[in-house]
């Protein structure tokens, strides 16, 4: 099976550029908010494995207004992207509905007003959402509340901005939410997702590949609980051991805790992933990168996302597979 672009998974730009003529580009915003997780609604210090400061980059601060964000984030991609025209506001840092319903639509239709901006994406955690928060975010996508609004992306009007909601789920045993301090169990991210998706909203997740605790055929089979939820879009990060988080001493106590790939490894692994994944849903990240003052050890080197992706698309055709080759016999 081939998908857009002659791939063999769904890929998420190509999503994109089928759909709207273009390549859209995430422009990554920090508005300054925190998380339940740190300010001890149901934990302090975070996850485990986390420090908000070495996933994003350094023209997004909360200390700059979202429009200088957003010029500076256009600015640094139009570098790189010389042929995407339009771009989303990517709420990404820390808990990005954990507020008021007032302040968060405040906040949405700001980033909105940028006349470059064709969307956002917010990205969150399942328990900071509510039915109202829903609410209000299914009437920004259907236009409600931006009468008047409109882009025209890739030669096509668009008349109500482009909405996702992309969860950080991470994992769907709660032996492992627990471990990792995540502070609440996968049947609260199961519920969000459904609420989401409801709405009609696009619905996305974010999962990390070896956590502690967690083996190969746990990771395989919890592939049969993603597929069950209705989820858009999903991301795939390999566990990255950043410096002076709590999951760097529990590395060091316990090594053999932990699943560590090489790069090979990794692609086989994230390979027999997509085969046993519905091939409707579409694929946005196989791996993260961390800036490598934030970690003490860079297995891969030195490779970047693209390289990771250009060799994962070498591999598929060496193995003569695709998203979704065993995902009948998975179910």
């Amino acid at each position: 099976m081939k998908f857009a672009n002659g791939k063999r998974y769904n890929s998420f730009a190509g999503y994109y550029r089928k759909k709207y003529g273009e390549r859209l580009q995430k422009i990554v915003i920090d508005a300054g908010f925190t998380c339940p997780n740190r300010d001890g609604t149901v934990g302090r210090g975070g996850c485990t494995y986390c420090d908000n400061a070495a996933f994003h980059p350094g023209y997004s601060t909360p200390g700059k207004t979202l429009r200088q964000q957003m010029d500076e984030g256009i600015e640094f991609h139009r570098v790189r992207y010389r042929n995407t025209g339009h771009y989303l506001a990517y709420f990404q840092s820390y808990s990005n509905t954990y507020a008021p319903v007032g302040k968060l639509r405040s906040l949405y239709l700001e980033a909105l007003e940028h006349p470059d901006v064709a969307g956002i994406v917010i990205g969150t955690r399942p328990d900071c959402v509510d039915e109202e928060k829903l609410d209000m975010i299914a009437a920004l996508k259907d236009g409600t509340l931006t009468p008047g609004w409109n882009r025209t992306v890739g030669g096509r009007r668009i008349g109500a901005p482009l909405v996702t909601v992309e969860y950080g789920i991470e994992s769907c045993y709660d032996r492992t939410l627990e471990r990792i301090h995540r502070g609440h169990d996968f049947g609260c991210a199961e519920r969000a997702v459904r609420m989401t998706a409801d709405r009609g909203i696009d619905t996305g997740a974010h999962f990390i590949l070896g956590l502690p605790g967690e083996t190969r055929n746990m990771l395989l089979d919890q592939t049969s609980l993603i597929n069950s939820m209705p989820l858009h879009s999903v991301k795939f990060h390999q566990l990255q051991i950043v410096r002076g988080t709590a999951m760097e001493h529990e590395f060091a106590v316990n090594p053999d805790d932990f699943l560590r790939f090489s790069l090979d490894e990794y692609l086989d692994f994230v390979i027999d992933i997509l085969e046993r994944l519905r091939p409707d849903l579409y694929i946005e990240r196989v791996a993260g990168e961390v800036p490598p003052r934030f970690v003490n050890e860079t297995p891969w080197g030195l490779v970047r996302n693209f390289e990771v992706l250009r060799m994962l698309d070498k591999r598929l055709e060496e193995r003569n597979t695709c998203q979704g080759r065993l995902f009948e016999k998975a179910r």
